[in-house]
């Protein structure tokens, strides 16, 4: 398997209560599926976050933030950095900083996810407030790429509901069920 490409970009997002989210999909997943993962929070513009140090003790795979121009690899775990948003061109990573707007960095990277990458597109959203991601998901599933919700298990529902009552999710799960959803995917692949 060529580790530069992935088989999928898995985007993640999430926001208030996520992080046990976070925590409990990378902790059921090996770290050798050939997908990259792309985790999407919303953390305030000015905040130191330690978010790649937590989440590192959840999975072997390499955890960083991404960068500007950064290629993505298969088997890595990629976080937005602060004050950001995060997109994808051909393969690598764009970063515009200071982000253009609140409370959409998981639209923005889930829909420049589906433009670059089509089927090998997958969306996660996560718990959180609003509904970010749905728009996102929306755009993922148009270009046939595969799209997964939060069950009930979700600290706040509102983000996942929001996006399974647009019609825009394949798969409502909690965050174990969704690890062992995309490991069969990877095998498919395989």
């Amino acid at each position: 398997m060529d580790s530069i490409h992935p088989t999928f970009i898995v985007g993640v997002g999430g926001s208030a209560g996520a992080l046990n989210a976070y925590k409990a999909l990378l902790g059921a997943l090996p770290s050798n599926t050939g997908m990259a993962f792309v985790i999407v929070s919303h953390i305030h513009p000015t905040a130191h976050s330690y978010l790649s140090q937590i989440l590192s003790r959840q999975t072997k795979m390499p955890v960083m933030l991404a960068s500007n121009a950064m290629p993505i690899s298969a088997n890595h775990v990629y976080l937005t950095p602060a004050d950001s948003d995060l997109t994808v061109e051909g393969n690598a990573f764009k970063v515009v900083s200071p982000r253009t707007s609140r409370g959409n960095q998981i639209d923005i990277f889930f829909v420049s996810l589906a433009a670059a990458i089509g089927a090998r597109a997958i969306g996660i959203i996560f718990s959180g407030y609003q509904g970010d991601g749905t728009e996102g998901c929306k755009q993922i599933k148009a270009k046939g790429g595969i799209t997964f919700a939060q069950d009930e298990s979700a600290e706040i529902d509102s983000m996942p509901r929001r996006a399974e009552a647009e019609g825009c999710i394949d798969f409502v799960l909690p965050p174990e069920k969704i690890a062992d959803e995309l490991q069969r995917l990877a095998l498919l692949r395989k």
